[in-house]
């Protein structure tokens, strides 16, 4: 069976699929949508707005869809959990570097990590919890990072980075990840594989619950990632990737001079809607009621004259033609009153990703969408727990912006542990 799987630069999923098909020990040729055009016009001549695709011989599958990847290339359970060889595809395992990230960084979390009281504990390896672990390490302080997922990270399945400050090539984001968990390590931080079910604020030390038991840290920084939306609206599974996307960086440029739907009312949904107003000839802005949550302004969009925007309409239908040819959307206005947009795709961001903090409970505030609330110094509504990356809101979700967050929390750490009455900053 021929396998090709057709990708695009900054395609969180394209890199999932690709480590799929390696830790199968399938060989697949790649074929780049951004870098080649004509790879670009195969899709789009096909009526496929979207990426990742893989075909399967002649059969498409499109979006990121293991469970039906699996069906159809019949995948045993060993091959399931192997790891093979691959002749095509990356130059390097994108799984081969996960497994040995785990080996050579990540251990379990026994009973000699749950003796220790640490000054610091970052809830999660990301670029926000892996910075703080560098500063707080070399600072002197006791450090211990956890994570039940490594490799699954915002930043870990990130396919290309390189507007990383210093970092001149190209890397993927598990190499950028493992490169900074590594210099944290280095200077004696330790890591573990864990799932955080509660945190607790104790008299003498912060408790962070696991199944193995109970880890105690005089301070605590949650650097948790997102998780998805997992509500769906009619029709979107139907034409996904044939006129349903996610991701504006990715699809955008499928629908250039086209007229286009954003429906959303986040920071997300709006800068996502002023990227495609520089593709499309026409961008409905679509709001499901009046006003926008968080940070959002609709201010961002108003330099664009082809971006209409429209409040309290609900989308209730996508519509499009039986052999998958998308049509527009089905809304339904303030009153009851229903509408047809026509459109050549729609851009979904209601409810956008939410942060996985629902483990702290009451132990620090959070929004209605769970987001903690900070400080500028990433001080949460307890002394002595911070957080940063995607646990708060922050107006660009970028590595180098939550490794920022991690070195504040370690020199706040610092000042915490040590009851200074100021930070002691790192300038070297």
């Amino acid at each position: 069976m021929k396998i090709v799987v057709y990708t695009s630069t900054g395609c969180n999923y394209c890199a999932k699929i690709k480590a799929d098909l390696q830790r199968w020990g399938l060989t697949y040729e790649e074929r780049n949508v951004t870098d080649n055009e004509s790879f670009f016009n195969d899709l789009h001549d096909k009526g496929i707005f979207s990426t990742p695709v893989t075909y399967l011989d002649d059969t498409p599958v499109i979006g990121y869809r293991p469970n039906k990847m699996r069906e159809l290339l019949g995948i045993t359970d060993e091959q399931e959990q192997g790891a093979a060889n691959v002749e095509g595809g990356d130059k390097q395992s994108i799984v081969a570097e996960q497994q040995e990230q785990d080996v050579d960084i990540f251990t379990s979390l026994d009973e000699s990590l749950l003796t220790p009281t640490y000054d610091l504990v970052c809830i999660g390896s990301g670029p926000a919890g892996a910075s703080a672990a560098v500063y707080a390490a070399r600072g002197k302080l006791k450090t211990l990072v956890i994570d039940k997922a490594p490799g699954s990270g915002a930043l870990a399945i990130t396919h290309k980075i390189a507007n990383y400050p210093g970092v001149q090539e190209e890397l993927t984001g598990l190499e950028l990840a493992d490169r900074i968990r590594r210099q944290a390590k280095e200077y004696g931080a330790v890591f573990a594989r864990a799932t955080v079910q509660g945190l607790i604020d104790g008299e003498e030390h912060k408790e962070i619950i696991t199944p193995e038991g109970v880890i105690k840290a005089r301070t605590v920084f949650i650097a948790v990632g997102a998780r998805g939306r997992t509500n769906k609206l009619q029709g979107e599974d139907k034409f996904e990737g044939r006129g349903v996307s996610y991701c504006a960086t990715c699809d955008g440029a499928f629908f250039n001079k086209r007229t286009v739907v954003v429906y959303g009312d986040n920071e997300e949904a709006v800068s996502e809607a002023s990227t495609l107003a520089q593709f499309a000839s026409k961008v409905y802005f679509l709001m499901p009621g009046k006003k926008l949550t968080g940070q959002a302004q609709l201010d961002d969009l108003d330099s664009h004259g082809n971006v209409e925007i429209r409040t309290s309409h609900k989308i209730r239908e996508i519509l499009g033609a039986e052999g998958g040819k998308f049509e527009g959307v089905r809304v339904e206005k303030e009153g009851g009153e229903q509408e047809t947009i026509v459109a050549d795709g729609v851009f979904v961001y209601t409810a956008g990703n939410k942060p996985a903090t629902d483990f702290v409970g009451d132990t620090v505030k959070r929004d209605a969408d769970g987001y903690i609330d900070v400080n500028e110094l990433m001080e949460t509504s307890t002394p002595g727990i911070f957080a940063g990356g995607d646990a708060r809101r922050t107006p660009l979700k970028q590595a180098v912006i939550a490794a920022a967050d991690g070195a504040l929390v370690a020199q706040g750490a610092d000042k915490y542990v040590n009851k200074r009455k100021k930070v002691l900053p790192q300038y070297s």
